[in-house]
């Protein structure tokens, strides 16, 4: 069967690389690609699609704003395609809608068009609107209020995502558009800043020590000094981190608190 789709995402590298994954399935026709939540709604009540790959994150309006600006009645299938991790666990875990984890895996958006054709062809769209309402309700939630904090962060690992708690991370590397999680022995890079990594984390145990490290206080073995306020720390599994004077400020913040 034949999928009619609309791509909303502001970055066009990422457009384009989803276009690029879902030519590869014949059974896709891209109606419209939009780059912003006005361009999103207008798209969507132009065309009669089948199914909206809706970035989460977007000038404007975001991807949430887009639905209930529309109404979830009036919307198609819905796949969140998200860098926000806390965001895609959620969804993950009400289990109503699916979501794609930039950056996009092959056969992950594979097994999503599959789950998205059967849900198409069951005609369930009395079902999907249901689940749509309970999963925007929760996600809305989580967007708006930061009283908890992520316990888990979902990452790819190879063909698959696993989720990672969130306790077991040593520290976090920034790097670039990506943040590397160090967990024991094992790296994970995930497609999210560092800056938008620590404000899902609390802050009374995670302590951003530099610009491109965040540490969990709780691995933390000592503290080696250079001049007054610079210097190192040493984890638990001895392994250095550097650390700035903003850094050793924010570490004395935590542990004065």
């Amino acid at each position: 069967m034949k999928l009619r789709a609309i791509i909303a995402d502001d970055e066009a590298l990422a457009r384009e690389g989803l276009r690029l994954l879902l030519a590869e399935d014949p059974d896709i026709e891209i109606l419209s690609e939009c780059s912003n939540g006005r361009e999103t709604i207008a798209a969507v009540k132009e065309h009669q699609a089948d199914v909206l790959f809706l970035d989460i994150q977007m000038p404007g309006k975001d991807g949430f704003e887009v639905i209930q600006q529309i109404g979830s009645a009036r919307m198609p299938v819905v796949v969140f395609v998200t860098a926000h991790n806390e965001h895609a666990v959620r969804a993950f875990e009400v289990e109503a809608l699916d979501y794609l984890a930039k950056p996009v895996e092959t056969e992950r958006l594979q097994n999503t068009l599959r789950r998205v054709k059967e849900r198409v062809a069951s005609h369930a769209a009395p079902i999907t609107q249901e689940q749509l309402k309970s999963a925007l309700a929760v996600l809305s939630s989580c967007s708006s209020t930061r009283e908890t904090h992520s316990q888990r962060i979902l990452v790819p690992d190879g063909t698959k995502d696993v989720f990672v708690a969130v306790d077991e991370i040593e520290w976090i590397e920034a790097d670039s558009y990506y943040s590397c999680l160090h967990v024991g022995p094992r790296r994970y890079l995930i497609r999210e800043t560092i800056k938008q990594l620590a404000s899902t984390l609390d802050p009374k145990r995670f302590v951003r020590v530099h610009r491109s490290a965040i540490v969990n206080i709780n691995c933390v073995r000592e503290i080696l000094r250079e001049g007054q306020h610079e210097g190192w720390l040493v984890l638990s599994n001895g392994h250095r981190v550097k650390m700035s004077k903003a850094g050793w400020q924010s570490l004395l913040d935590v542990t004065r608190g």
